[in-house]
């Protein structure tokens, strides 16, 4: 019950502080980019990153607002709360934009941004906690970005390499794309990487 009343909570801070227009917005222009390209070369991508990004913002301004002095959950639930809600507008977006230009396996889509979601939030929570700026945490979240996504693009460009099909953001793409040897690998693969 407390981890429904922390989710609907953190929904009503995001609403309020403008995370889904933000959302709306971003979804307006990818979903323009993508109708706009022909259909052999549309790149369908994961729009559970933006939870990195969000994450930080919304801890940075419960510190400078002091809301953590005042949290009445665990930090279990805490964390919990924030994977949720941001997992919400993940899949809300992912599911937008999908139906938009037209995609055929849209359950892997969701399966791969959920799983997706879940690890940006909770490496926006370890990045968050250390960090004391926005200014810090946009160089931290651009190196968090780059150590995901370089693999799976290595995985693109390299498919002989096959131990990148152990790694969470390849197995995410693969579900994404439907592109899987092997779903219950990838799905397994993606939990063991969501603690």
């Amino acid at each position: 019950m407390r981890v429904k009343n922390a989710v609907i909570g953190d929904i009503l801070f995001q609403w309020k502080y403008g995370f889904y227009l933000i959302y709306a917005v971003l979804c307006f222009i990818y979903i323009s980019i993508l109708n706009s390209l022909p259909m052999g070369v549309k790149i369908f991508s994961d729009p559970a990153a933006m939870g990195l990004f969000f994450m930080g913002a919304i801890i940075l301004m419960e510190k400078s607002q002091r809301v953590l002095n005042a949290v009445a959950v665990s930090p279990l639930e805490y964390i919990l709360s924030k994977v949720l809600s941001l997992a919400l507008i993940s899949i809300l977006v992912a599911t937008v934009i999908e139906l938009s230009v037209g995609v055929e396996n849209l359950p892997f889509v969701l399966l791969g941004t959920l799983f997706s979601s879940i690890i940006f939030t909770l490496l926006g929570i370890i990045a968050a906690t250390k960090i004391e700026s926005l200014n810090q945490f946009i160089l931290v979240s651009v190196v968090i970005d780059i150590i995901c996504f370089v693999p799976p693009l290595l995985a693109i460009i390299r498919p002989d390499w096959s131990f990148l099909e152990l790694l969470p953001f390849d197995a995410s793409m693969r579900l994404i794309y439907r592109s899987s040897n092997s779903i219950l690998m990838d799905i397994h693969c993606l939990t063991c990487s969501c603690p």
